[in-house]
């Protein structure tokens, strides 16, 4: 499991249990590397420590059918590797684009988007972050982190930030 240091704003109180990596040895974990979210005025909102090899998904809720799609993301090399993407579904904004990526199904109805294996120039990019209905999330394992909760409706980066 993946601690995450996350700042307090007026918008959401920060639950006591993701504080935990302040007691874990903070030099170590930076020499891994983080996926970090700040808010469009530069202040740092989320933190995840994010070691070569990891990964992560941003998931949400599409905005007219409701289910979650996903885009998969891997630390790899240095690099924000895109590497999937789930989606539930062939509903408006959703498909698959030749040649980006292996279409397969997910058993259940809906597909995968495998190797699509593209890096994210400059390992960062910029989210307009939705509402609560459509609950923008990080998920890292198991732990779902609501950036909705944290920066509904607002412009956020998300970065993968590497020792100097």
């Amino acid at each position: 499991m993946h601690a995450a240091i996350l700042t307090a704003s007026r918008r959401a109180p920060v639950p006591a249990v993701l504080l935990l990596c302040l007691l874990l040895p903070f030099p170590a974990l930076a020499a891994e590397g983080f996926l970090e979210v700040h808010a469009d005025d530069g202040r740092r909102i989320v933190a995840l420590p994010m070691p070569e090899g990891e990964g992560w998904c941003l998931e949400w809720n599409h905005s007219v059918e409701g289910f979650a799609v996903l885009d998969c993301y891997r630390h790899r090399g240095g690099r924000m590797v895109l590497e999937r993407s789930h989606l539930p579904d062939f509903a408006a904004g959703l498909d698959h684009i030749p040649g980006r990526g292996r279409q397969v199904s997910d058993g259940e109805g809906g597909y995968w988007i495998e190797a699509i294996d593209e890096p994210v120039p400059g390992n960062a990019y910029r989210l307009r972050v939705g509402s609560l209905r459509v609950d923008h999330r990080l998920v890292v394992d198991d732990e779902r982190i609501s950036l909705s909760r944290l920066a509904a409706n607002r412009l956020v980066t998300l970065r993968l930030t590497l020792p100097d």
